[in-house]
């Protein structure tokens, strides 16, 4: 620890360390460039004697500051992860840096870290840390009679492997736009600092001339191949250093992932917080037949990766495996039995009657219409209990899902009134350009003929467009009968994201009209959680439809329908 953390400091100023060298060099005494070197790694080494941390049965508490001491207190409840980095210096020294998650949106000085700890105390103090989660101990997993059960690994880690890492995945990594992100600063840096001055006031731009025109085109078409080969190794390397070495284990309370190449990382997520998860499949990534799997769980982030970019047969695989644990081992699998067409209403029928919701789309609104589905505080206190039992050494162990799961199961599309309006939304831009085209013929302006061609190309790449996200949008319903029942919704299409939320998660209900959905018929009805992204849409469904889908996934909480007068005019359903 008195060498990580001078180092550290050293690392953090080097700048400022470079001018005190310039500055000794040029005034004749090198001397004084060591007096910052031996500043800032003094300050590192009090940084081991002022700071000091405790754990008591109700608090974690973090004592640091040389000249301001500050304490920072977390609530043993309230820890909700824990992560454990260590570069490559901490592995060398056989330590590493444990950090604390309590879903908080904090500053980065505000982050409860314990640094340069010796990993040999590490699996103890997650431990103690995770301790109200219930998490077992490695005996207790190993007697679950569960395939693929790993060994306790250099930190402590065990449980069941729902996924790991391959090198072959790496040829997906170009599908994202992670090389951009790294190779558009650096551009942008030598840009800054005057690249294109120099390159434009060279001597070989200066002599170019027409009869030059075809080397012009070599060069501009050899820089962009270059530029697209730098994008692609930069998103290679990132991919590999960040998921090198990827494993996924499950020990039925507790999920561990670890990676990196040159910075491990491990991340301990508590399971009892679980609701769900997001198969996410951007356009590239979609036709490599490729995607992501993203948690959703309450207080942690609405973007936690658990598998890259990776085959899609891989992440449905880990997504079954992930589920096994929230659903008994009596449980039906669902079956692929709905076709890919409008889906039509339960026969049940619902206390707010599709009639009701009909009728209050007709009652004057400015802007929108809402019906808003708040469920009462003991019904929020039930959704937020952990919706299915631990795999325990005692408990049968769960069985893997067969047939169609949630991350294959055909879904409801939502019929020609929302396809309409996805062709609709996609003609505006079109008419916009022909209008902006005509406007400039109509002033006098003179427009070549080939130009006309690039609203019909356009038109069609719009209705493409549009075509792919009507079929990128649907839901599904699979009612639970001794596991929770699973709302299904996906919508998009250059980013298309397919998320399967449990019901028990759910907190509230808004069905939403704009002027347009209403004329159409549609409604956008948003299941409120505490988890994720807090708010999952099934977009455009018919409004005669979004009752009886409120009721399906949770069956009596629409209550009686009542309306109050407001400044919007919003029609409420209270319980």
């Amino acid at each position: 620890m008195l060498l990580v953390y001078p180092v550290t400091e050293i690392m953090k100023y080097i700048p400022v360390l470079l001018g005190s060298i310039i500055v000794g060099t040029t005034s004749g005494n090198p001397l004084w460039s060591l007096i910052p070197v031996v500043l800032v790694a003094a300050f590192g080494v009090a940084r081991w004697f002022t700071t000091s941390y405790r754990i008591d049965a109700d608090h974690v508490q973090l004592r640091s500051g040389i000249v301001a001491r500050r304490t920072l207190s977390v609530p043993r409840p309230r820890i909700r992860s824990v992560d454990v980095e260590a570069d490559l210096l901490h592995r060398v020294l056989g330590l590493a840096v444990l950090a604390i998650g309590t879903g908080k949106q904090t500053d980065k000085s505000d982050e409860f870290k314990l640094d340069a700890l010796d990993t040999s105390q590490i699996p103890a103090l997650r431990a103690e840390l995770l301790s109200h989660t219930g998490q077992h101990a490695p005996s207790h997993v190993d007697s679950v009679a569960v395939p693929h059960v790993s060994p306790p690994g250099a930190l402590g880690e065990s449980g069941v492997e729902i996924g790991h890492w391959r090198a072959a995945w790496v040829r997906y990594a170009p599908l994202s736009l992670t090389g951009l992100a790294v190779v558009a600063p650096i551009a942008g840096l030598g840009a800054q600092y005057g690249f294109i001055d120099v390159v434009s006031k060279s001597a070989v731009v200066r002599g170019l001339d027409d009869d030059t025109a075809v080397i012009v085109v070599i060069v501009i078409a050899s820089l962009t191949l270059l530029t697209l080969l730098l994008v692609n190794l930069a998103a290679c390397a990132q991919y590999l250093a960040t998921w090198y070495g990827l494993r996924v284990l499950d020990n039925g309370t507790t999920l561990h992932l670890r990676h990196g190449l040159f910075t491990t990382r491990q991340i301990t997520l508590d399971l009892t917080r679980f609701r769900g998860a997001t198969l996410n499949e951007p356009l590239l990534l979609r036709a490599a037949s490729a995607a992501q799997l993203e948690m959703i769980m309450t207080g942690e982030n609405p973007r936690q990766k658990i598998l890259p970019q990776a085959p899609r047969t891989a992440v449905e695989r880990t997504l079954d495996e992930l589920l096994r644990t929230r659903r008994r081992p009596d449980a039906p699998a669902p079956t692929d039995t709905a076709p890919d067409t409008a889906w039509s209403p339960t026969e049940r029928t619902p206390p707010l009657t599709s009639q009701s919701v009909a009728a209050a789309r007709t009652e004057p609104t400015p802007t929108s219409s809402r019906v808003t589905v708040p469920l009462t505080k003991s019904d929020a206190a039930t959704s937020a209990a952990p919706p299915s039992e631990p795999v325990t050494a005692d408990s049968p162990a769960p069985q893997p899902i067969t047939g169609a799961t949630l991350g294959t199961i055909a879904l409801h599309l939502h019929g020609p009134a929302a396809r309409r309006r996805r062709y609709t939304r996609a003609a505006w831009p079109v008419g916009g350009v022909i209008v902006a085209m005509l406007a400039i013929t109509l002033a006098g302006g003179h427009l070549p003929l080939w130009t006309w061609t690039f609203p019909v190309v356009f038109a069609v790449v719009m209705a493409a467009l549009a075509e792919d996200r009507y079929r990128g949008l649907g839901h599904r319903v699979l009612p639970g009968t001794t596991g929770p029942t699973w709302l299904i919704t996906r919508r998009g299409s250059l980013d298309r994201n397919r998320d399967c939320l449990e019901a028990p998660g759910i907190i509230g209900w808004t069905v939403g009209q704009t002027f347009w959905q209403r004329r159409a018929g549609l409604a956008t009805v948003v299941a409120a959680t505490a988890a994720g992204k807090k708010a999952y849409l099934v977009v455009d469904i018919p409004i005669d439809q979004a009752a009886a889908l409120i009721e399906e996934v949770t069956p009596g909480r629409l209550g009686t329908r009542s309306v109050h007068s407001a400044p919007r005019q919003q029609t409420t359903v209270t319980g």
